[in-house]
């Protein structure tokens, strides 16, 4: 698992210290001015710095969704979260053998039971449902895209996975 570790660096801002699983060391510096700067350190020397990026606060937001997967989800990914405020969106995949494979969003109340919404099921030949009413019944392998506040999908993701929510 990747290491972060935080500094406050007084006067100047704050350090993140990345240390990824490949490896890979990556330190952030966030100026209090908005400014960030990213170092890369090789791997053979790990306090030797290899590459240095300075973004301005615009850029390092621009950077941050892309990286954040708010831009683009790559299709590999079978469960993304993207947090928006208490609004979370999550991609979540149905298992076979899951106690909600067969039901109808309709029969499992999902909304009622959970303040959670599908707005979106992905089938496993990448055909789309957009807001798909209580008559979509839920198949093994689909990826629903779901909305609600960090509660409402934890118990959601519990209904389509125990039966419970």
């Amino acid at each position: 698992m990747s290491t972060i570790r935080e500094t406050d660096l007084p006067g100047i801002g704050r350090k993140f210290q990345v240390e990824a699983r490949s490896g890979d060391k990556l330190v952030i510096v966030v100026h209090d001015d908005g400014r960030r700067e990213l170092y890369h350190f090789d791997h053979a020397d790990p306090d030797e710095s290899i590459s240095m990026v300075t973004l301005d606060d615009e850029e390092a937001r621009r950077v941050a969704a892309i990286v954040g997967g708010m831009v683009y989800r790559p299709q590999s990914l079978e469960q993304v979260q993207m947090n928006m405020q208490d609004l979370i969106i999550e991609w979540y995949r149905v298992e076979a053998g899951s106690p909600c494979v067969g039901k109808t969003i309709g029969q499992l109340e999902i909304r009622k039971r959970t303040g959670a919404s599908i707005i979106a099921m992905v089938e496993r030949d990448h055909s789309k449902r957009i807001s798909p009413g209580p008559d979509a019944a839920l198949r093994d392998g689909v990826t629903l895209v779901v909305a609600g506040e960090m509660a409402q999908v934890k118990a959601l993701r519990r209904l389509l996975a125990q039966g419970v929510s």
